[in-house]
């Protein structure tokens, strides 16, 4: 009889703790949607650069997973020269034009028409240095046990750069430098992850990047750094780039237009 009991007990905790199992859809306030521009010209070393891609997007609200593409919007680069690259749809918002001639140094501008308001961006094509070769320690990590993958340059002497890495495993990391202190040395980017294991084939990007774009990268990093509060915390500030909403400036995008030259190269984790 006191074994009966236990089990109904228990048969009764049961249905208790499922019956209590509530999903609670909180209704946020919503605001108005707001262009995402996602353009990044790159060009890789030894190739002719000459297929670029542009996004463009509008923000969601927050239960909605997938953005909302935009598809009739007219999207061209401009050149210092004059030279007009225009970018076609393709699908999902996504733009594309084959027919690009990247300059080292030169300026862009970027010319967003959408609804009415016309968005626009400048920029230079910045030159990066090459990858000298990849290392692999046994030191990363906050324990100094974990596998590190370096990646070294060397930093151009007498000169103000500014670098962006991209590794790429399983998901993309990110790492941005300045040299304001490694000025004419050889340095290098480094990539550590618990997840990493012999074997993994790991590709590797240096980037030269702007300025300005790369204290984009470090506020936007700073303002996901101190947001440890849920996903209901409010952004310390809204991060905005270096786009503009020339018809109606209150309206401004999100996202960033810039250009980078690029070096890649693969590395086998041994």
């Amino acid at each position: 009889m006191k074994k009966a009991i236990k089990y109904l007990s228990v048969l009764i905790l049961s249905f208790a703790l499922f019956s209590c199992e509530e999903v609670i859809d909180l209704e946020l306030e919503e605001s108005e949607p707001r262009l995402v521009i996602e353009a990044s010209i790159v060009w890789l070393k030894g190739t002719q650069g000459e297929e670029q891609r542009i996004r463009i997007s509008e923000t969601v609200p927050f239960y909605q997973e997938d953005t909302d593409p935009v598809e009739n919007a007219i999207v061209r680069v401009i050149a210092e020269n004059g030279d007009i690259y225009e970018f076609n749809h393709i699908a999902n918002g996504e733009y594309i034009n084959s027919s690009f001639q990247p300059v080292l140094n030169a300026s862009y501008d970027l010319e967003v028409i959408h609804e009415g308001q016309t968005y626009t961006a400048s920029e230079s094509m910045m030159p990066v240095t090459s990858i000298d070769f990849v290392e692999q320690t046994e030191s990363g990590g906050f324990a100094g046990d974990e596998i590190e993958v370096k990646a070294y340059y060397t930093d151009p002497a007498d000169e103000e750069n500014y670098y962006l890495f991209k590794f790429y495993n399983e998901d993309v990391t990110l790492e941005f430098y300045e040299d304001e202190f490694t000025n004419g040395n050889q340095i290098f980017g480094y990539y550590s992850n618990e997840d990493i294991a012999e074997g993994d084939l790991i590709r590797i990007e240096i980037q030269g990047i702007s300025r300005s774009y790369y204290e984009y990268l470090f506020i936007l990093r700073s303002q996901v750094g101190e947001n440890d509060g849920g996903p209901f915390e409010t952004m310390p500030a809204t991060v905005k780039g270096n786009i503009v909403n020339r018809t109606n400036p209150e309206n401004y995008p999100f996202g960033y237009f810039r250009l980078s030259e690029v070096d890649s190269t693969f590395y086998t984790v041994e």
